[in-house]
């Protein structure tokens, strides 16, 4: 009969075979030092990738030119720059992986090469697939899918993520599937239309914790869209983070309490914005606005990453 020793090196051997060979299908490898069954299960690539505490990725999805700022309450001359960031976010929990809007142009219109790529206002530089790649994920690794609205600036890359689980205010998913579907210039259904079928976690009105645990939470925030949303992530060195969507787009806004003539319900995000203020004074958290190009160039991007 073959030692103790013996059956947990024959065992060891036999899970180095099988993660190496990476087998889609759960194997009994072989008995446990105690007699026990092991269960071998093949690692995701997310679950080989999982940290061991809270982090978030900041990829650049491209830019917007604005040439006429009137409908946001400003001249020109009132600007530090008229241009709009477009960045995408990953958080990463050691539970799973949240994806934050998704750009303005989705990848199957870039080059394959390098090089910009310009459609209308949009410019983009580098495939959100390309960048989720070079710190260790795939569209199919990542758990949640969040958006802060349905608008074209930041839904690009929706259908790739249909695997997901989709967060969404009802307020704007009955919107982005309404019968006819919307028409606006700032809305193209296309894009995010596999999301129709997507597993959902559908909101109505209230905030909502991702991973149970107070770290990464979205709150409702409406007035831009119905259904509009933010997103708190407590990072445990960076401190706490508010990802802004669209409750503003220019820093100026928030300083001078513009609100742009093109919202949903201007009182409705003039009431919202006064919520969120008073949530990031009791939280200490920084608000990160998503469109300021000034201040989104000098956040450090991926594959580097906040913590």
């Amino acid at each position: 009969m073959a030692s103790q020793k013996t059956r947990s090196a024959r065992c060891y051997i036999v899970l180095a075979m099988m993660l190496v060979a990476a087998l889609a299908m759960p194997l009994v490898a072989c008995l446990g030092d105690r007699g026990q069954t092991v269960d071998v299960r093949p690692l995701t690539l997310a679950q080989r990738h999982a940290p061991g505490s809270l982090r978030l990725y900041v990829f650049d999805c491209g830019k917007l030119s604005i040439g006429d700022p009137s409908v946001y309450g400003f001249t020109k001359d009132d600007l530090a720059t008229t241009d709009m960031s477009v960045p995408c976010f990953l958080v990463a929990h050691p539970k799973g992986t949240l994806m934050w809007d998704v750009g303005v142009l989705p990848d199957s219109v870039l080059n394959s090469g390098p090089g910009a790529v310009t459609q209308g206002r949009a410019t983009v530089v580098k495939p959100l697939k390309a960048q989720l790649a070079e710190v260790g994920y795939l569209f199919p690794d990542i758990t949640y899918l969040a958006m802060s609205h349905y608008h074209w600036d930041h839904t690009a890359n929706a259908n790739d993520f249909a695997h997901s689980t989709w967060i969404v205010e009802k307020a704007d998913r009955d919107a982005m599937f309404a019968d006819p579907p919307p028409k606006a210039a700032n809305i193209i259904p296309d894009r995010y239309s596999a999301l129709r079928n997507s597993k959902t976690v559908i909101l109505t009105g209230a905030d909502y914790d991702v991973f149970r645990d107070g770290t990464v939470i979205i709150k409702f925030a409406p007035g831009h869209t119905p259904g509009h949303q933010v997103l708190f992530v407590k990072l445990p060195k960076t401190g706490p983070v508010v990802l802004s969507g669209d409750l503003y787009h220019y820093p100026e806004e928030r300083t001078q309490h513009h609100v742009p003539a093109t919202e949903f319900n201007r009182e409705q995000t003039a009431f919202t914005r006064v919520a969120i203020e008073d949530f990031v004074g009791k939280t200490g958290a920084q608000l990160w606005i998503q469109h300021d190009f000034t201040a989104n160039a000098k956040l450090k991007k991926a594959p580097d990453y906040y913590e």
